[in-house]
């Protein structure tokens, strides 16, 4: 029997009788995922679209309750473009640029995390994880009906993992009763508590901070604006801090620091968390408890993320303090390094060395997440007198000087890290700009066949900008800008014109400025795993 660990909201794939299960039975699939959660359903879905049979295993038959992830990143929503499961996220979704940052109850200063025209897509979403999940879990449907051989296996929890050198041996269990299947390749997206990753014997180490926050979801009708609002030291949590997201529904989500010594039981308990959040609304604000819940930052990461054929993608892999949205979004990440790595070398394109890229660029990306979470969560609970002093002067200055605003640290918002160094980058022309640079993701820009983003992506393809540049085998983007477009301040800033090669997770894999054929060979082997 399956044990059931949390509610759901959302029921998506009730427990059904596989083939596997049946007497001698033991089938191998290309790709078995463990864990249904954004992860794992990003992960299947990326894979059946690119024609790779895959099987998703979930010790559940659906979503979870609560909000949990709420803030959705502008690469996030470009990369559920490219699946085809965007639209349904930012229709829903709370479309929000702006930041306000608040000492006692005056403000002290606010950010625009996209103040330049010419995106397609929002800086950040806020939508509740359920959502998120579910419509993943609808285009995956949809993906099936179009033939992506995709298939996903409720109240299906895996008890054993045996990683051999040429696949995986795994035992699952069901309502039904255990049954064992095989892979060529596993990958565990099964969460912070991964039981792949202890079923495993592996470590994972970094740092758990003294401090813990109270997550209150509340349904009112609020005149806030659809902003992030961070508080320190608010009249209504004296010495900690605040933040205030609105979501869908009318739900808003406020996250009370509360410190370390604390008792678990009695802070989510009415009695104890409505005063608070009456306090901070204000007398005769009426509302309704939605989920409440208690969590601890931890920042901790694996050693390596590929095991011969396994790999560990999401939580599994890394897990950040919730504030800068570097979780679910650095997840979703991983999937589009991960996705088209596998495809090419389970369909014969590329040599399996392809593969260790994925821990190389992907640990590069979760360092740089745990890096910036935890300098926020020093900043937002020092835990020395000169920390401390350091913040408050900090916090002193920046009302009178807009210098000190890079100092303050209330989360520094999940943006795509820079794939400096990658053994797959090609040559990198200086002369154009540098926020295009080789390794970086493609930047988004009009064009006069629609946005940018949409016309690359899923495959190596050249982006000529005022180039007649041609090169046989690889899918042409040409654009010709005028000086003042954005796709020419984008990428070419002083020269006349460029080629770039983009790889199918739409990151630059080089760039000239007038290339020949064979510099374009050597980059797209290099940028294949050699």
């Amino acid at each position: 029997m399956v044990d059931v660990r949390y509610q759901t909201a959302f029921t998506l794939y009730p427990y059904a009788r596989s083939s596997d299960q049946d007497e001698g039975a033991q089938t191998r699939h290309p790709v078995v995922i463990v864990g249904g959660g954004p992860v794992g359903m990003a992960m299947a879905l990326e894979l059946g679209l690119k024609g790779v049979a895959c099987v998703v295993l979930d010790d559940h038959d659906g979503v979870g309750v609560g909000s949990r992830a709420i803030c959705f990143a502008k690469r996030t929503l470009e990369i559920c473009d490219r699946m085809g499961a965007g639209d349904a996220m930012v229709d829903l979704g709370v479309v929000w640029n702006v930041g306000r940052v608040f000492r006692d109850e005056r403000q002290i200063y606010d950010f625009d995390l996209q103040p330049e025209e010419g995106h397609k897509r929002p800086a950040f979403i806020n939508l509740q994880q359920p959502y998120f999940e579910k419509f993943l879990v609808e285009r995956i449907r949809a993906a099936q009906a179009d033939g992506a051989p995709i298939e996903i296996r409720g109240k299906n929890r895996v008890l054993a993992v045996d990683n051999q050198p040429d696949h995986v041996v795994l035992e699952v269990d069901t309502p039904d009763g255990p049954y064992r299947l095989e892979a060529d390749y596993m990958v565990a997206c099964d969460g912070a508590r991964s039981a792949v990753r202890t079923l495993l014997g592996h470590d994972f180490t970094g740092r758990v901070f003294e401090d813990n926050f109270l997550i209150c979801d509340v349904k009112m009708t609020a005149d806030f604006p659809t902003e992030r609002w961070f508080w320190f030291d608010p009249p209504f949590n004296r010495g900690q801090s605040v933040l205030l997201h609105k979501q869908p529904d009318d739900i808003w989500r406020i996250d009370f620091q509360l410190g370390w010594n604390i008792d678990r039981k009695a802070v989510v308990q009415p009695e104890y968390y409505m005063p608070k959040v009456q306090a901070m609304l204000g007398e005769g604000v009426e509302f309704e408890p939605e989920w409440v819940s208690v969590y601890t930052f931890q920042c901790m990461s694996m050693d390596e993320y590929r095991h011969g054929r396994v790999f560990f993608a999401g939580d599994s892999a890394h897990q950040v303090s919730p504030f800068g949205a570097r979780g679910c979004n650095g997840g979703v990440q991983d999937v589009d390094n991960l996705g088209w790595k596998l495809a090419a070398v389970i369909n014969g394109d590329a040599s399996a060395r392809l593969l260790d890229t994925y821990h190389e660029e992907r640990k590069h990306g979760a360092d740089e997440n745990i890096l910036n979470s935890s300098r926020t969560t020093d900043f937002m609970t020092p835990k020395t007198e000169i920390a401390k002093l350091f913040r408050e002067s900090v916090l002193d200055l920046v009302e009178h000087t807009d210098a000190m605003r890079p100092l303050v640290n209330s989360g520094r918002l999940s943006v795509p890290c820079v794939y400096d160094g990658s053994s797959l980058n090609g040559p990198d022309d200086s002369r154009l700009p540098a926020r295009t640079r080789v390794g970086a993701t493609l930047v988004d820009a009009p064009t006069d066949r629609g946005w940018l983003i949409d016309r690359i992506g899923g495959k190596f393809q050249l982006l000529t900008v005022n180039s007649d540049f041609a090169y046989d085998g690889l899918d042409l983007v040409d654009v010709i800008v005028a000086p003042t477009d954005l796709i020419a301040e984008r990428y070419l800033g002083d020269a006349d014109s460029a080629v770039y090669l983009i790889r199918p997770d739409q990151v630059i894999a080089a760039r000239w400025v007038d290339p020949t054929a064979d510099d374009v060979t050597a980059a797209l082997k290099t940028a294949m795993g050699g």
